[in-house]
C-alpha cells in the first residue's frame, strides 16, 4: 500500500475517468542483514495522476499513470558481534554505527487493475479496490559508518562501499513497488 490517502476523480466519459491524490506513510521496522541489526524507517509521500479505462462502462477498470515523491528508508544499525563488510570481518568496535539510506525513483509508473462503482450507481456512496504496480529505477543506496575505530580507514571504507553495492543488489527486488488500494467514494 503507499499509505493513507485522499483523491479526487472525475468522469471524462463512461468510459473514462481521471484521478489524481496524495498518500503518506511511515513505517519502523527492526531487520538483521548481514549480521547487523537494523533499525529501518520507512517514509513515503507521493503525489498521483492516473487514467482509469472502464471497457464497457462497468466497475472493472484498467490503470495508468505515475506516482511522483519520496519513497525512502533510513536504516541505523550496530553490530552485536563480528561482522562481514565487503569481504573482510570486523569488530562492532571497529565498525562502530553503520548508516543506510535507500531511496526509490522521484517519479515511479503505475499499471494496474481494479473495480470502482462510484459512477455506476445511483447512490453518492462507491467503493473502489485497485491492485497494481509502481515501477522504480534500481534503489539509490548510501552506507555511511561512524563512531567504529576504523572509521576513516581507506581500507575499511573501500569494504564499506563493497558491502554497499551487495546492499543495492539485493534492494533491486525493489524497484517493483506492489499497490494495493481499498477505499470508499463519495460523489459530489
Amino acid at each position: 500500500t503507499p499509505g493513507l490517502g485522499a483523491e479526487l476523480q472525475y468522469k471524462l466519459s463512461d468510459n473514462f475517468v481521471v484521478r489524481g491524490g496524495g498518500d503518506w506513510m511511515n513505517v519502523d521496522h527492526d531487520h538483521t542483514y548481514s549480521g547487523v541489526d537494523y533499525s529501518a524507517k520507512l517514509k513515503t509521500s507521493t503525489a498521483g495522476a492516473f487514467i482509469d479505462w472502464h471497457p464497457g462502462g462497468g466497475g472493472f477498470f484498467l490503470s495508468g499513470g505515475s506516482y511522483f515523491g519520496e519513497r525512502k528508508a533510513r536504516l541505523d544499525g550496530r553490530p552485536t558481534g563480528p561482522t562481514q563488510i565487503g569481504d573482510l570481518t570486523f569488530t562492532p568496535e571497529q565498525i562502530g554505527t553503520i548508516r543506510g539510506d535507500v531511496e526509490m525513483s522521484k517519479t515511479q509508473p503505475f499499471l494496474g487493475l481494479g473495480w470502482d462503482n462510484t459512477f455506476t450507481r445511483n447512490s453518492r456512496w462507491g467503493f473502489r479496490v485497485l491492485g497494481g504496480v509502481s515501477f522504480s529505477d534500481k534503489p539509490k543506496v548510501d552506507l555511511t559508518a561512524t563512531d567504529g575505530t576504523l572509521a576513516g580507514d581507506p581500507l575499511f571504507q573501500a569494504e564499506l562501499r563493497r558491502e554497499e553495492d551487495d546492499v543495492r543488489d539485493d534492494a533491486k527486488g525493489f524497484k517493483y513497488f506492489p499497490i494495493v488500494q481499498v477505499g470508499l467514494n463519495y460523489r459530489f
